[in-house]
């Protein structure tokens, strides 16, 4: 086999880039709500909070087709919510915004176990000298514990990029296995798979999506030790 063999095709490289900006947009939408949600369960004593955390981390334990056919039913053309945002031409299903919806929903509980270890390991001693001397639960948060579990969220961020390049089943339920618009990484290789003698391009592609999430997660390792460097110093 020769390198040229090995190399994406200009359609492939289509492909990776728009799993990339996929999965990046997931990040985008789930780490916000998993640092607010991470640090509500981490800090918070409340009735109904292991209920919470339970239904949080729910699409861990559901099919992802489950997963998939439940964000149907909330976004699908004949459902309310989906009607409404047709009509203001935001659209989410069978589009590459439905399809980094379907990775956000999949990954959220990866990232938001990831931040809540990242704030528990915060040592509430430093928040409540903090509190004694005036500060607020918002100077506390933005001036304590997010910039000492920093390197955690980054991490979270990372672990659920990774994740989300191999998401399939709630994207092929809900966003469909589109050329250009919403096939990703994994979708080419099912789609490769299905074709005769499709093996060997299912076989790089899935060798650039190791390569691809293994980068990505050497990158977390890394900020990881540099973040308990930064904390050392």
């Amino acid at each position: 086999m020769t390198l040229g063999a090995l190399l994406p095709t200009p359609g492939e490289w289509q492909i990776i880039g728009l799993s990339i900006a996929i999965a990046g947009r997931a990040v985008l939408l789930g780490l916000p709500l998993a640092t607010a949600f991470g640090w509500l369960i981490a800090r918070r004593r409340f009735f109904g909070r292991t209920l919470l955390d339970a239904a949080l981390h729910s699409p861990l334990f559901l099919p992802p087709v489950v997963v998939g056919f439940a964000l149907l039913l909330l976004f699908g053309a004949q459902a309310p919510l989906g009607a409404l945002l047709a009509r203001l031409g935001m659209p989410l299903v069978f589009t590459s915004a439905g399809a980094s919806l379907a990775v956000g929903v999949m990954t959220f509980p990866l990232m938001l176990r990831a931040v809540r270890q990242a704030i528990d390991s915060v040592d509430p001693a430093l928040e409540a000298m903090a509190a004694s001397l005036g500060a607020g639960w918002w100077d506390r948060l933005w001036t304590i514990t997010l910039p000492l579990a920093a390197p955690g969220l980054t991490a979270a961020a990372i672990i659920g990029f990774a994740a989300g390049l191999g998401e399939f089943g709630a994207v092929i339920t809900f966003a469909a296995n589109i050329p250009g618009e919403t096939q990703t990484l994994a979708l080419a290789i099912y789609g490769a798979l299905q074709v005769p003698g499709g093996e060997r391009v299912a076989m790089r592609l899935a060798g650039l999506s190791f390569a691809i999430a293994i980068a990505a997660l050497l990158a977390s390792e890394a900020l990881l030790a540099w973040g308990r460097s930064r904390a050392g110093r």
